[in-house]
């Protein structure tokens, strides 16, 4: 049966000889682009205009992969560096030792555990719009939750869930809600009371739906969608009374790695960190736990491959991902596309718009999946939009924020969900088949909101 599931390398070729194909069919066509007062470039409404056809050529979809995986290089990279560093934080035999002291300290009561952790990642994603910043914490996560009796797609799922349900209703985040409220011209971060009662829901409704499945593992491990592959890991996990105390080295180790998740949150929050100064980060926390467990350079070096070598197909994954994008950009077909969703909700009943909005933002996250990416090409079309047909510009900012978030967890064309992916050793199949059910309720409750923000006009 498994051999009928398409890989996710041919699923994602397909989109893109689909992207290709639809270069032949689909009128090109453009928006002007103007700088606004960040900087950004922003589409500029009612400019639309057609273009010189400039359909895909046969060599150009092969050649798409490489000015993706290109144009992905930073989170590429990022993924092996981070995964490269973890490998030598684990060959420390650090983790084990940790885990196993936690896991005494929680016997009887593990499922805790989850609650807390999936509001911890969920506030860093409402308040601060981390996402990529977190997958780091899988690595961690996975050898614990084994050890508390559930599986890697509950240690997989407390990140990227917890993680997920902040930044699609967040509350105060700079990169989707602050940006998106700058494009259409509103207070920033006002209708902060609304989405605070968004979160709460979403979240509340994603601990249960994580929990029951964690409960259902600790009765029946062979109930766990990642049986077989954590069954390898529990293996090479020693039992928990031969678990020593940690030694003095393993304590200077997690020294090290608390010492590098407080400079993660400072640089985060403080000093305008990203992708390069975190991989920096991570790359100086791993050579120094090596150092301090007196590990030779070529261990250290040889620990650092191995945890590369593991996300080798994540890694690629990113950037194959990235060409459907370049594919329709190139093509001059992404404004078209954008231009005719636009047109069909402004030909919608009013009662219907604002749920139109919200489709056409949720369609749009498949194809550009950067949360201020899809702002600066939607939100300059969908907030004009909105006086016109009496949709508020906040509840055209909230048609954007849940429509960009749902499916960053779901999609494989979102890069740092598959480098979660690939860091928990899960294949995206796996997780779709078990994900889907919370998918499907996150986009109820998401329209759900966008009509209560319609029919109280709110602001």
């Amino acid at each position: 049966m498994a051999s009928r599931v398409p890989h996710v390398f041919v699923i994602l070729f397909s989109v893109i000889l689909l992207a290709a194909i639809a270069t032949y069919v689909v009128t090109p066509g453009e928006y002007d682009r103007a700088e606004d007062a960040t900087g950004r470039m922003i589409a500029v409404d009612g400019t639309y205009h057609t273009v010189e056809a400039d359909s895909i050529g046969f060599m150009a979809v092969f050649e798409s992969l490489y000015t993706g995986m290109n144009a992905a290089a930073d989170i590429i990279f990022y993924i092996f560096i981070v995964g490269g560093s973890f490998g030598i934080l684990l060959s420390t035999n650090v983790v084990q030792g940790a885990v196993g002291s936690i896991s005494r300290q929680m016997e009887g009561r593990e499922k805790l555990i989850i609650p807390v952790l999936m509001i911890f990642f969920a506030l860093a994603g409402a308040m601060l719009g981390l996402a990529e910043e977190t997958i780091a914490y899988i690595t961690i996560l996975i050898p614990l939750m084994l050890r508390l009796g559930f599986d890697s797609m509950t240690g997989a799922a407390v990140v990227l869930v917890g993680t997920s349900v902040g930044f699609t209703t967040a509350f105060m985040n700079p990169f989707t809600v602050g940006v998106a409220q700058g494009i259409a011209q509103i207070p920033l971060f006002s209708g902060m009371t609304f989405r605070i009662v968004m979160w709460v829901v979403f979240l509340i409704i994603s601990i249960w739906y994580v929990m029951r499945y964690a409960g259902k593992i600790k009765k029946d491990p062979k109930q766990s969608a990642t049986y077989d592959t954590d069954a390898v890991l529990r293996e090479k996990q020693d039992p928990v009374e031969q678990v020593a105390g940690l030694t003095g080295k393993q304590k200077l180790v997690l020294l090290i790695l608390a010492a590098a998740i407080v400079m993660l949150a400072i640089g985060v929050t403080q000093l305008g960190w990203y992708l390069k100064e975190i991989a920096g980060l991570f790359l100086l926390m791993g050579i120094l736990t090596g150092i301090v467990s007196r590990l030779s350079f070529n261990q250290i070096a040889e620990a650092f491959i191995e945890g590369c070598r593991t996300l080798v197909m994540g890694a690629l994954v990113v950037g194959v991902a990235r060409g459907i994008l370049v594919i329709l950009q190139d093509g001059k077909i992404l404004d078209t596309i954008l231009y005719g969703l636009a047109n069909a909700v402004g030909s919608l009943p009013a009662a219907l718009t604002a749920i139109g909005m919200y489709v056409v933002q949720c369609m749009v996250n498949y194809i550009i999946p950067s949360g201020s990416g899809q702002a600066a090409v939607t939100m300059p079309i969908m907030a004009p939009l909105g006086d016109l047909v009496g949709v508020t510009r906040q509840t055209a900012v909230l048609a954007f924020q849940l429509g960009d978030g749902i499916s960053n967890i779901f999609t494989p064309t979102s890069g740092y969900f598959m480098a979660g992916l690939a860091l928990a050793g899960i294949s995206w199949i796996k997780w779709v088949k078990w994900i889907w059910p919370l998918i499907l309720i996150h986009y109820v409750l998401g329209a759900v909101f966008v009509t209560i923000a319609h029919l109280i006009g709110y602001q």
